[in-house]
């Protein structure tokens, strides 16, 4: 099976031009990671000639850049040692005295380092670290600690508030540059493997954007089930898993044939047949990003039923992944509301009284369904 990805790339000078390439489903991810390498100062969007003509490209078009190190400290003795080594490397550099003045500068210009001196007037380090590591906007930015800490509990304290590395002056010049380099090259791992993501959340959400009676069902079913995530007490990092596969978990949809994604009526058994195969695409095609491992079994099993008569696999019970079962009761339940070609969609409390007749004939696991409905007001 081939995609035929559209790209616009833009150059620095914001030149825009237009490249057509044709990859492998199976090896999708892969050849856009490789795609972004070679192309240097360009940016890879995919957008399908429907958006592309519509001028509703999902994806917003971004140029490389050169790294931004922010640096936070009063004193003028290692602000100009600061300055002297990196000077070298020509990174765009913010200085700024005070707590306050931190926190507006990252808000404003998301840097790729912080350079943190504890010790600032008005607002404490400690109270930039926490408010950088806990907004999910900003946790990913490396945070190198530039004072020396006698007391091993401020240690502790810098560490578990998510301080990265520490860098006490006076430190050697090769030190200090290797640590920045070391921190710096962490960061850009993340950003390849946010932008591998958000590569495949685009293709996802164009793929959707073909059909006017699909479109925004995998944002909705992914807002559903972290809904229905929250109500069971799974931890956050489950959670965020969860939303992800939410958003994915259609994704194999794009090795189904597009007459029988968009036919206006209902599939015959030969049609049905290639609509199953989309789990295990999904599943493939998503399983060269290590990130989103553990998405899989949400993209490969969101169509396994409790009773064992569901697919691609056939599981039962508790052999299907949580996270899968919890997203099949979003999944059908946005299936059924939602407007097709050949039906209107039905009321909410309808769709929930058919779910709990469900449940009596093992379709549904019990608490699931129970937190939709507490969840929707019918409980």
């Amino acid at each position: 099976m081939l995609l035929y990805v559209s790209f616009l790339m833009v150059k620095k000078e914001k030149s825009i031009f237009e490249h057509r390439v044709e990859w492998n489903y199976r090896t999708f991810p892969i050849q856009a990671s490789r795609v972004e390498r070679k192309m240097g100062n360009h940016t890879a969007i995919p957008c399908t000639p429907q958006t592309h003509l519509l001028g509703m490209c999902p994806m917003i078009i971004k140029t490389r850049r050169t790294p931004r190190i922010l640096i936070i400290d009063t004193q003028e003795e290692r602000i100009s040692f600061f300055l002297e080594q990196l000077k070298p490397f020509s990174f765009h550099l913010d200085l700024v005295r005070d707590g306050d003045s931190a926190l507006n500068t990252i808000r404003k210009t998301t840097p790729d380092l912080i350079l943190l001196n504890l010790v600032l007037p008005y607002l404490s380090g400690f109270s930039v670290l926490r408010e950088v590591k806990q907004n999910p906007n900003t946790h990913f930015i490396p945070v190198l600690i530039t004072n020396h800490i006698q007391d091993i509990e401020d240690k502790i304290k810098a560490i578990e508030l998510g301080a990265n590395d520490f860098s006490s002056h006076p430190v050697s010049p090769l030190e200090f540059v290797t640590r920045i380099k070391s921190l710096l090259h962490m960061k850009m791992l993340h950003d390849n493997v946010d932008s591998s993501e958000s590569i495949l959340f685009s293709l996802a959400e164009a793929l959707e954007a073909k059909d006017v009676y699909t479109s925004g069902h995998s944002k909705r079913v992914s807002e559903l089930s972290v809904q229905l995530a929250y109500f069971l007490r799974l931890p956050d990092k489950e959670i965020e898993y969860i939303r992800k596969g939410g958003l994915l978990h259609d994704i194999g949809k794009i090795g189904v044939k597009e007459a029988v994604l968009l036919k206006p009526g209902r599939l015959s058994d030969d049609e049905m047949d290639n609509i199953k195969t989309h789990p295990i695409r999904g599943h493939d095609i998503c399983a060269p990003l290590k990130s989103l491992e553990p998405c899989l079994p949400i993209i490969r099993s969101h169509h396994e039923r409790i009773d064992g008569k569901g697919y691609p696999d056939n599981l039962c019970g508790e052999d299907i992944p949580l996270a899968a079962r919890i997203t099949a009761v979003a999944d059908t339940f946005d299936a059924m509301t939602e407007d097709r070609p050949y039906r209107s969609g039905m009321s909410e409390e309808k769709a929930l009284s058919i779910f709990a007749k469900e449940i009596e004939s093992g379709q549904w696991e019990p608490r699931i369904v129970k937190a939709l409905l507490e969840i929707k007001g019918y409980a």
